[in-house]
């Protein structure tokens, strides 16, 4: 420890050190509940892209681990301490570089807060689509590790359609650049989608160059409800299957409605069982949600209600944006999945989540990207209660090969981290299981990134 920290501050100013236990034990863990953590031996807050070389440096020469960390709001475990490593915290490089509207692009240092630079590049007539439900507090660095999505992937795409290029510090402290600043390019393999969604495996980032967007015009929202789960799913079927583009498509079922409403009073349909928000940002999104809402009911909701200005659906898409918040609050914690099933099955995998619950006696609240077929089933158990929590990890599980049982995948934009690490394996498959231990050995030979994470 001495001979580690004593090789840190060589290149590295001692503000820039955490050794407090006190302290460096607030860094051992992300937001994922039944993951393991470690004790970290130090807490790093570099501020340069050469301080976090020195760093790797370091780690590489004495051999000891080192797990990147963003704003650790991440919901697998990928940001979790191993016993005695280097946790890199990268919020404190958080300069917005570059904004070009031209090349419609922006450069970011990796603790950049989402909403902070999706506001900077708005001054500019930009927009930066990729929106998790975190985005208020999550950094760039960290989405680009669990290659994030959002509220408006369904028209605009995930994080890695936007990250052009990267620089990476590699487990040995070289700097490697990968990707470009143009609109197309080819050259070589894509090392900057292999690093997207890489939970920090292979290298750290330093710096991003991001696609941008001309800014749309304000989204207009429409609110239906429906008798069941599969009703609303039937209309998010029939929505897509006509052509219609929608900017967001999202589900709640009544678990999550009322979970919004006890927590924040927005007064939400709580007779409904399933609440269906669709957007639009087009240039006539009244017309749009005119046929929408036709869908709607021939499909069965009870009531359809198109917002009628753009404060009623900052208000809707807020409630959305609440429901991983308040369905937290609902017992003393959480595990929080995110299966993505073709969309022509979701609704099966919402149906069949609501069995789990019923079989194992707890509150499951299911919401849902429905457009991307990206559902966030939010298990509510009781922590201290060894059997209720036995019976939420075991209805956790039952999601997921329910979800691959679908056509479907184990994580749409959380990531595997420490939780899915053994379904990851099922995924894939031992051929592309191989492969892709390959890569991570070839990246970081002695296998000091972030271990113990992914596979």
């Amino acid at each position: 420890m001495d001979d580690l920290l004593e090789r840190l501050l060589t290149g590295l100013p001692a503000d820039a050190l955490i050794t407090d236990p006190d302290v460096t034990a607030s860094y051992g863990r992300d937001m994922a509940s039944f993951c393991e953590a470690g004790t970290p031996a130090v807490v790093v807050l570099p501020r340069t892209v050469e301080q976090v070389q020195h760093v790797m440096r370091t780690a590489t020469a004495l051999r000891v681990p080192v797990v990147p960390q963003g704003a650790r709001t991440g919901l697998s475990g990928a940001a979790n301490a191993s016993d005695g490593c280097i946790v890199l915290s990268l919020v404190k490089m958080d300069r917005i570089l570059e904004i070009n509207p031209v090349d419609r692009i922006a450069v970011v240092e990796p603790g950049v807060v989402n909403a902070v630079l999706s506001r900077a590049v708005d001054e500019h007539g930009l927009y930066y689509p990729p929106d998790p439900s975190s985005w208020e507090t999550c950094t760039i660095g960290g989405n680009i590790g669990t290659a994030s999505g959002g509220l408006c992937c369904v028209k605009y795409g995930v994080t890695a359609e936007y990250v052009l290029g990267l620089t990476v510090v590699l487990a040995d402290g070289r700097l490697l650049n990968t990707g470009r600043r143009t609109a197309k390019g080819v050259a070589g393999y894509d090392l900057t989608r292999l690093f997207v969604g890489s939970e920090g495996s292979l290298g750290i980032v330093v710096e991003a160059v991001l696609a941008l967007k001309p800014r749309p015009p304000a989204q207009l929202v429409l609110a239906a409800e429906f008798p069941s789960a599969r009703a609303a799913c039937d209309a998010v079927c029939a929505i897509m299957e006509r052509g219609h583009t929608p900017s967001l498509l999202e589900i709640m079922d009544r678990t999550t409605v009322h979970a919004v409403n006890k927590l924040a009073g927005m007064g939400l349909p709580e007779s409904t069982e399933a609440l269906l928000l669709c957007a639009f940002d087009t240039p006539d999104p009244v017309a749009d949600l005119a046929a929408v809402a036709g869908l709607c009911e021939a499909a069965g909701a009870s009531e359809v209600v198109p917002a009628d200005t753009a404060a009623e659906s900052d208000m809707l898409l807020q409630a959305r944006r609440l429901s991983l918040t308040a369905l937290e609050t609902v017992k003393s914690a959480t595990m929080i999945d995110d299966v993505c099933v073709p969309r022509s099955r979701l609704g099966e995998m919402i149906d069949g989540t609501a069995a789990i619950a019923e079989k194992h006696g707890l509150v499951i609240g299911v919401c849902a990207h429905a457009g991307d077929g990206n559902t966030h089933p939010v298990v509510c158990f009781d922590h201290l209660d060894p059997d209720e929590s036995r019976r939420a990890r075991e209805s956790f599980d039952e999601i997921m090969a329910l979800g691959l049982e679908l056509g479907g995948t184990i994580t749409g934009e959380h990531g595997v981290g420490v939780l899915k690490k053994e379904w990851l394996a099922r995924e894939l498959g031992p051929v592309a299981l191989e492969l892709q231990r390959g890569i991570r050995q070839t990246f970081d030979p002695l296998g000091i990134l972030n271990p113990g994470k992914l596979f």
